[in-house]
């Protein structure tokens, strides 16, 4: 048996994998996002081990043999975060997410400190990665900064806590602006930019090897033998990759998450920075990826629910799944830009819109204009990438609407594939990339789950949702200037 866990932005996920591929068992942790300012969004980590102890008590009450029989333990995780610990491995302030917008300007300042920042991490430097985070904490928070003796990601923090040892691994380390992707290592150029060295950073493994040992008390805690390993675990997208058997060339996922991302699998470093394409590491050895990430997808979604009046998610697709094409076609436009955009924007100040209204609309045409332009948002990442070869995976917490996955195989015009366990996303990833580190083979484990569920495109919707995207662009480009404003 092998013990995934995902901490997301608004949740963390167990998930318990058998060696023969079934899920046995899942538990639950909804997690909260503080915004004390304008384009700030922080976690404290406290709030993550909290949510963990919760799942495995939930996972002891309802499959206590199971988690006994638990060989390894695999982390998955909400890239970019950074979390600043003091010499006594405290934790100095709340974790800044990778969905935090306050360091455009020193962005900017990285790009001229460090002309060729690009070619080493594959990647321009963007408000979300976690060096420009530690270069506005050197600035704003200087006695933070002073007494930072060590900088992790989300996932790597949680490790910590489980193992005593500060630990990360390849795809996670990739979206930090402080690794050579190409070499697989810490880059001391660009750590020295922000003022850091190799001594503020946790040691690197890959994705599938053994990091750390979990706490013998913790082992004992939770109903969990002595000498469970920890493997070396994924960030969310790639360990979603695995999970979904994703490791080839040309194979990919699209990702309805908090964030949206389309992934395409590679065999060699290929960045793209000029399109804001990010160019990382996978979880497995000798692998990387592409990546387009716009910020608020499902959690788009969610940010209508509460502001329409909706019940919950699945409310707000079912009034949205109502209107006829006709209607459709007079609804509003929305650029789901809430959070600002990453992916192909690469602009912190963009903002949500919701353009065209009427008193003929209500909240039905609102709900399906949400929907649309997240889709329409991923549509833009995917032409900045090469498309893939045959079908995209469908993953993440938005993909429990079929409605919605078939309207975005629609705008897309790329086929979509939702196997079983494909909500579970990073947590299954997890748990194979834990197969992985206690001796699982590549071929053994990383096997595509069965399909559940196939979309195809509809032609005869081509042209209208054609019609309406190239209004959308048009939209974004109108209200740039604007934004900054």
């Amino acid at each position: 048996m092998f013990l995934g866990l995902d901490l997301g932005t608004s949740e963390l996920k167990a998930l318990l994998l058998a060696d023969d591929h079934r899920i046995v068992g899942t538990a639950r942790a909804r997690l909260t996002v503080q915004r004390p300012r304008p384009l700030w969004s922080e976690q404290a980590p406290a709030q993550w081990w909290e949510a963990l102890e919760s799942v495995m008590a939930a996972l002891r009450a309802s499959h206590s043999s199971e988690l006994a029989a638990v060989r390894a333990i695999g982390l998955s995780g909400q890239m970019h975060g950074a979390v600043l610990l003091d010499a006594n491995a405290q934790v100095l302030r709340p974790a800044i997410l990778w969905n935090d917008g306050r360091s455009a300007a020193q962005c900017e300042a990285l790009m001229r400190a460090v002309p060729r920042l690009a070619d080493i991490a594959g990647n321009l430097a963007m408000p979300g990665f976690t060096a420009p985070k530690l270069s506005w904490v050197r600035k704003n928070e200087p006695d933070v900064f002073a007494r930072t003796a060590r900088v992790l990601l989300p996932k790597d923090w949680l490790r910590l806590a489980l193992s005593g040892e500060a630990v990360s691994e390849m795809s996670d380390a990739s979206g930090t602006l402080w690794l050579d992707v190409a070499r697989r290592d810490w880059s001391d150029e660009l750590l020295a930019a922000t003022g850091l060295a190799r001594s503020h950073m946790p040691r690197l493994v890959e994705g599938s090897e053994v990091s750390a040992e979990l706490k013998p008390e913790l082992a004992s805690r939770w109903g969990l033998t002595a000498g469970v390993r920890i493997a070396g675990g994924g960030g969310d997208n790639a360990a979603s990759a695995v999970g979904m058997g994703l490791v080839a060339a040309g194979q990919g996922f699209v990702s309805l998450g908090t964030s949206g991302v389309i992934f395409v699998a590679s065999d060699r470093f290929t960045p793209n920075p000029a399109q804001a394409v990010h160019a990382f590491c996978h979880a497995l050895p000798g692998r990387w990826h592409q990546m387009s990430v716009m910020l608020s997808a499902a959690s788009a979604v969610s940010w209508a629910v509460r502001s329409f009046g909706f019940t919950d998610e699945a409310a707000l697709m079912a009034a949205a799944a109502t209107l006829a094409p006709e209607a459709r076609a007079r609804a509003p436009l929305f650029l789901p830009y809430l959070s600002g955009e990453r992916s192909p924007h690469n602009d912190a100040n963009a903002q949500g819109v919701l353009f065209g209204l009427t008193q003929a609309q209500g909240a039905a045409e609102v709900a399906y204009s949400v929907v649309e332009g997240v889709s329409f948002g991923l549509r833009d990442g995917l032409d900045t990438l090469q498309r893939p070869a045959g079908d995209l995976a469908l993953v993440g917490g938005g993909a429990r609407s079929a409605w919605w996955a078939q309207l975005l195989a629609d705008i897309l015009e790329v086929p979509l594939a939702l196997g079983e366990g494909g909500e579970a996303g990073g947590a299954l990833g997890a748990a194979r990339l834990a197969w992985l580190a206690d001796g699982g083979t590549i071929d053994a484990v990383c096997q595509p789950p069965a399909l559940r569920q196939r979309f195809v495109p509809n032609a005869g919707q081509a042209q209208a949702h054609q019609a309406r995207h190239a209004r959308f662009k048009a939209l974004y480009r109108a209200l740039k200037p604007h934004f900054s404003a």
